[in-house]
């Protein structure tokens, strides 16, 4: 296995590998099983990222011809800034790939993308339990300490 990583965007031909991460992401999370996403909403998620009517955009890491991560990133308007602001969505890489830098790849990728796309901003949450998550974290980014309150209707 070769220890080039190579980080794209997101082609149709990837979608069976694109597939097996986003389960695993929703797994990670709890989405699974009885609580799985709907099948539409999976579907819907995927031709987003090859709309140009879309904000919504996905990265890969390949290595070897395979997908081993996925970033999903989406740009909107911001109350305090002038330009649109970058949010984060969606990072995963292959349990085998872990510790190996491809998250810390796939999140500067997303900075390229963001200050490319005029965007002076990229953010993201996390779960607080998502402790390997949060070590790479703490070292590309500044938590600022805010949490996040959610009501679904």
């Amino acid at each position: 296995m070769s220890q080039t990583i190579l980080v794209r965007k997101i082609e149709r031909a990837d979608y069976a590998g694109w597939r097996v991460l986003w389960d695993g992401y929703n797994r990670f999370y709890g989405r699974h099983g009885a609580t799985a996403l709907p099948e539409n909403i999976s579907a819907a998620t995927w031709e987003r990222f090859f709309s140009d009517e879309e904000p919504v955009h996905a990265l890969v890491a390949e290595q070897d011809g395979r997908v081993i991560g996925l970033v999903h990133y989406l740009f909107h308007r911001s109350t305090t800034r002038l330009t649109d602001v970058c949010y984060l969505q969606d990072l995963f890489t292959a349990q085998e790939a872990r510790g190996r830098g491809v998250g810390r790849q796939l999140i500067q990728a997303v900075y390229e993308a963001a200050k490319a796309a005029g965007s002076t901003r990229v953010y993201w949450q996390t779960h607080v339990t998502n402790t390997a998550g949060r070590a790479l974290y703490d070292k590309v980014a500044q938590h600022l300490g805010f949490l996040v309150y959610s009501h679904d209707l």
